[in-house]
């Protein structure tokens, strides 16, 4: 676990994410949109960060998702986080994951991962992103390579990831 953590502060540093910087800069990373176009559902001071790793969810926004758990909203900068509170024993509901191309929240049962593309991955080397239109997902995996799964096929490769 600490080495995932090492890597995931080396990522941010490499990216201009240091303690002299703002995180919430727009960076040239695929993951990252403007502030502006970020949706962010948590409350209170800590709301631009994910609730299991703390990543910066703007700049980790097109992997986020989101999801409920005793009336408290919690967002991710990825799906592995949300897998990782999941393992916890936590029953989460209504799990949603950002549509890469309307970058709006989408049930995640409606959605279609491309999974393991030459983009690159939040918290992985094994990229997930997810598309609400088919059509959109095989014109990003003619791009850019990867498999399209449903929610289930992408938390089962999240959850290979580390092992």
């Amino acid at each position: 676990m600490m080495k995932t953590y090492i890597a995931i502060i080396a990522t941010l540093l490499l990216v201009g994410c240091g303690p002299d910087r703002e995180p919430h800069v727009k960076s040239s990373m695929y993951q990252s949109v403007s502030p502006q176009e970020a949706i962010l559902v948590q409350s209170g001071k800590d709301k631009g960060s994910c609730v299991r790793c703390g990543m910066n969810l703007v700049m980790f926004y097109k992997t986020s998702h989101a999801a409920e758990h005793e009336g408290k909203h919690y967002q991710y900068c990825s799906i592995h986080c949300l897998e990782d509170h999941l393992g916890e024993g936590v029953t989460l509901k209504n799990p949603k994951v950002v549509d890469v191309e309307s970058l709006k929240l989408i049930p995640v049962g409606s959605a279609h991962y491309v999974v393991g593309s030459e983009k690159r991955g939040t918290m992985t080397r094994v990229s997930k992103y997810a598309f609400l239109d088919e059509a959109m997902a095989k014109k990003f995996q003619a791009k850019y390579g990867g498999e399209i799964v449903d929610f289930s096929g992408a938390l089962a490769k999240a959850k290979e990831d580390f092992k």
